[in-house]
């Protein structure tokens, strides 16, 4: 059974972020992984993708192949041919489910429910740094959201005390704002951690929505429930499965 991770902000909107439990896949993709790009079974990975469009009541479920940018697509119906590259998409069509894929990234899903707008961005650190999370506000902006009635939810992603990155990670990041030094903390050696969720947070703050929450769950620490790159690396598995972050109006 499907039993996707909800955001409480978000209440009055069909949305989730489905764990990896419900599906039909086996082995280390066991068992709801949405990921096209994986080498899992593809008709296992449409099921599965279909199984979440049902759970939401979507009359479609509608992805992009991502590439860690910052470019936010508009949609309003299935694509007619083979889908744009990009990581996230925004829309005011009832009945269509926009979704991103992740796997240690975080998913953030927003919502302007008085304007009837909604998005999906997919921001690990290259496309948070990069801008996704501002082009997607502004996209919504495009077709008539309102940035004091957007809500926004991050959901399960790697959490700072599983995210150790090194030190030309770090100046990447503190060159392109001395602030943002205050999202490591001291590692093993010259190594950092670096805490994704709070930089992903405090960009959508700076945006000037109404609101932005993360659901707290870690991504790397809980392979029961959800799938991780970083830690299927760690095992020295093959590939590993992705999570789907879904909102629908």
């Amino acid at each position: 059974m499907l039993d996707p991770v909800r955001a409480d902000v978000m209440s009055d909107v069909r949305h989730g972020f489905f764990t990896r439990q419900g599906g039909v896949s086996d082995g280390i993709y066991a068992s709801l992984n949405g990921g096209l790009g994986s080498r899992d079974v593809p008709d296992s990975v449409a099921s599965n993708r279909d199984l979440i469009r049902a759970h939401l009541e979507a009359k479609a479920l509608i992805t992009v192949p991502q590439i860690h940018s910052a470019v936010a697509h508009t949609v309003s119906g299935p694509w007619s041919g083979s889908p744009p590259e990009g990581d996230a998409l925004v829309t005011s069509t009832p009945g269509l489910a926009i979704a991103v894929l992740v796997a240690d990234c975080t998913p953030v899903l927003f919502c302007d429910p008085e304007h009837g707008v909604i998005g999906a961005a997919h921001a690990g650190w290259k496309g948070a740094l990069t801008g996704v999370l501002e082009t997607t506000v502004s996209a919504m902006e495009a077709i008539g959201a309102s940035r004091d009635t957007i809500v926004a939810a991050a959901g399960p992603t790697i959490s700072q005390r599983a995210y150790e990155v090194g030190p030309e990670f770090v100046e990447r990041f503190v060159d392109d704002d001395v602030d943002n030094a205050r999202f490591f903390a001291g590692g093993q050696g010259d190594r950092a951690m670096f805490d994704l969720p709070l930089f992903v947070l405090e960009r959508l703050r700076a945006t000037g929505i109404a609101s932005a929450s993360w659901t707290g769950h870690c991504t790397y620490s809980d392979p029961a429930r959800f799938y991780s790159y970083r830690r299927s690396c760690h095992a020295g598995e093959a590939d590993y499965g992705r999570l789907v972050a879904s909102i629908v109006l």
